[in-house]
């Protein structure tokens, strides 16, 4: 008869985190019963929940800084690795500043809590952490981006950014623990389940699968990557609960060998193994090269004889994650970098010149500037651009079903995926990145038969009906960097107006100008594909 032992699941080590005292108010030990039972009022997780997500939106960590930054010196890394690696820093000295936040995409609010046995809050947690929540998406420039649905097919904007996904698990102790993240729509889009058996789990298989499934990830997640593969889980959803905490760092302190009690842990040679496949894909920072991922975190968990669930997902350029605890001592949060420019280099990176694009002469002529240069070529564009996104989108093809006309300004100017966050105070622009350009590849053979969406910009790989439609119709996709909305905004985008579907919010066609607003030609009108080579 075996003997009962029990096994933690993720056995962590010590915590190293630095954090940050935010305050000794709102906590209190009380001694209960020979216990020490730690009280804390609901404006403590208020307060706590508000400046968590507010830090996170504007800092990351030091850590992360210092890997981009390590790009920068590596003479293995490409010219657009390099590139992407020096406006991601200069992004984040501009996100410091507190007004313009690291992405437009704000994300949705999530937090994972181990809440302790003799932690007494006497009210509901979830409630008074929405609070928090709230709070920071309305005083802070931040997006509102949930959507609730009023019937099977009708949804509304809750201009709130609530609900949250908040999970809070049971733990010994007399500590609260939380992990607060922002997960955007194109780092969370890449999170992927293969449901797989034990035939999987040899050297050669395993091998063939990272191979093949990593090249899914493709660029629209904002590279480079914190990238977390995990082999195993008593379900789908423990396995991919286990993503989303490695690719943030959380389970970094693992151990590194399992044990008969089934313990999770990390394999380090498969990380290394993973990092080069990555590495040789030549994908790089999102333009090709080095950098597609920055680290790898493979993670094996126990399993049912029958299944074997793998997970698949990312921490995009965006590493918007951020650990807190409430003790006996007060609340803390972890201190993130607030003087990103440390880690710029005391000069710009030399790099052959960008071609420069004048958007505001006739369209015809900028398809015939367009067309004189290979892909992968580095862009300043320069004039009018209309934006427009997903609803926009929609609405548009339905004025086509309905045989109206394209509008005008579509037909007129280039189209720029994108979806801005709030506006700061005396700025043209709140942080404006684009947003996943596979969305609208429905659209766009449609409308270039229209004479409308020849000139397109966005981010990450598209679909081979995209290059199809391009090649027949003589259009062109442009890569912007995934990443930099604070930037953009700061120093390329000069003006906005609202010139269509107001009542959509951010999802409203816009007029803007750009300067100097950088983008790679990726599509061609000859049928060329810089990510042709790479499996979708």
């Amino acid at each position: 008869m075996n003997n009962f032992n029990y096994q933690r699941p993720f056995p962590l080590q010590e915590d190293e985190t630095e954090y940050r005292l935010l305050t000794r108010e709102h906590v209190r030990v009380r001694e209960l019963g020979g216990r020490s039972i730690l009280e804390i009022a609901p404006e403590g997780l208020e307060l706590l929940s508000r400046e968590a997500f507010a830090d996170v939106s504007f800092y990351l960590r030091a850590a992360h800084l210092r890997q981009v930054a390590a790009i920068l010196d590596d003479p293995e890394a490409s010219d657009n690795d390099k590139f992407v690696a020096y406006t991601l820093l200069l992004n984040q000295v501009v996100a410091a500043g507190g007004e313009l936040p690291t992405c437009q995409d704000t994300g949705t609010a999530i937090v994972v809590a181990k809440k302790g046995e003799d932690v007494y809050t006497g009210h509901d947690d979830a409630a008074a952490i929405s609070k928090g929540i709230l709070d920071t998406y309305r005083a802070r420039n931040l997006r509102y981006s949930q959507v609730v649905p009023l019937s099977m097919f009708e949804e509304k904007n809750t201009g709130t950014n609530l609900p949250a996904q908040i999970d809070i698990h049971a733990t010994r102790g007399n500590a609260y623990e939380f992990l607060f993240l922002t997960k955007g729509g194109g780092s969370g889009n890449k999170t992927f389940l293969y449901q797989q058996t034990k035939a999987l789990l040899t050297e050669e298989a395993l091998d063939r699968f990272v191979r093949e499934k990593v090249l899914e990830l493709g660029t629209s997640a904002c590279p480079p990557y914190h990238l977390a593969l995990v082999i195993g889980g008593t379900s789908a959803e423990a396995c991919l609960a286990t993503v989303k905490k490695a690719s943030a760092g959380y389970l970094d302190r693992l151990p590194t060998r399992g044990n008969e009690g089934g313990q999770a842990f990390r394999d380090l040679e498969w990380e290394a193994r993973v990092l080069k496949i990555c590495q040789e894909t030549g994908i790089g920072a999102q333009f090709g090269g080095k950098y597609w991922v920055h680290d790898v975190r493979v993670i094996r968990l126990p399993r049912h004889a029958a299944s074997c669930p793998v997970g698949l997902g990312v921490s995009c350029s965006a590493d918007r994650n951020i650990k807190a605890k409430i003790t006996g001592d007060g609340i803390f949060l972890e201190q993130l970098e607030k003087n990103p420019a440390r880690f710029l280099p005391p000069a710009a990176p030399l790099l052959a010149p960008a071609v420069n694009i004048d958007l505001d002469q006739p369209i015809e002529n900028v398809l015939k500037e367009l067309t004189r240069y290979p892909v992968k070529t580095r862009l300043n564009l320069s004039g009018t651009l209309i934006v427009a996104r997903d609803i926009a989108h929609a609405r548009v093809k339905a004025l086509l079903d309905e045989g109206k006309p394209m509008p005008e300004y579509f037909k007129k100017h280039p189209v720029y995926y994108a979806g801005p966050a709030k506006t700061p105070a005396g700025m043209p622009s709140g942080s404006f990145g684009p947003t996943t350009a596979g969305r609208m590849d429905p659209y766009v053979d449609l409308f270039q038969r229209h004479g409308a969406s020849l000139v397109m910009v966005a981010k990450g790989n598209r679909s081979r009906a995209v290059t199809e439609a391009c090649a027949r119709n003589g259009g062109f996709y442009l890569g912007s960097i995934g990443g930099p909305a604070a930037i953009l905004a700061k120093e390329s985008i000069k003006s906005v107006r609202v010139v269509d579907f107001e009542e959509l919010g951010m999802e409203a066609v816009r007029e803007i100008r750009v300067e100097n607003f950088p983008a790679f030609i990726i599509v061609d009108d000859k049928g060329n594909d810089f990510f042709a080579g790479f499996a979708r």
